[in-house]
Parts: structure tokens; C-alpha cells; sequence
């Protein structure tokens, strides 16, 4: 039985509010108990990329935010809107990503 609750982008963000995609990949690797290193060889990434992102420091491009919803086997189109969203607050834009599936 699959204890896990899918959530859409919109039911996401009404939940949790605004997240940021170092929230969501530091939440997930957390919930699945697993340590940065095992993480980001999952990722087929550095640990120091990986920490990168978690923290913030960096932010992935859509098609990177793409790759790693692949590899968590969540909906693509998730990550990619949280990565553009980061994107929109760091230029300072106040906009909101709105992505049409």
C-alpha cells in the first residue's frame, strides 16, 4: 500500500506556501532518511553541488529541475516550476509560475 500523497502544484504551494527548491530537495532527501552523499550519487550529482542547491547557493535551471524530478519520480513539471519561481524572487520580480500541464 502506498502511504504517499501526490500533490499538485497548487495544492503544494496552498499547503506549504511559498517554497523554494532548496525546501523541497532538502524535504525530500530528509523524509526518505537518506544522507546528502547517497542523495546526490541517487541525482548523479556532487555532494558539494548537491549541498549547493539545498542551501540555496545555486539555483538549477529548468531542464536540471527536470532531470532531478525524474530521478525523485515526481511530476516534472513541479520542480521546474518551484526552479523558475527561485529565479523570479531572485531577480526580484513579483510574479507568480503558473505552469500548464
Amino acid at each position: 500500500m502506498n502511504t504517499k500523497k501526490t500533490y499538485r502544484s497548487e495544492e503544494l504551494f496552498k499547503t506549504y506556501g511559498n517554497l523554494t527548491f532548496a525546501e523541497v530537495l532538502q524535504s525530500f532527501r530528509l523524509s526518505e532518511e537518506v544522507s546528502q552523499k547517497d542523495f546526490a550519487k541517487k541525482l548523479h550529482l556532487s555532494p558539494a553541488n548537491l549541498c549547493d542547491l539545498e542551501k540555496g547557493r545555486k539555483l538549477p535551471s529548468p531542464s536540471r529541475a527536470a532531470q532531478i524530478a525524474k530521478k525523485l519520480g515526481i511530476p516534472e513539471a513541479l520542480l521546474i516550476q518551484v526552479a523558475l519561481q527561485d529565479e523570479l524572487r531572485a531577480a526580484r520580480l513579483d510574479y507568480k509560475v503558473s505552469l500548464a500541464a
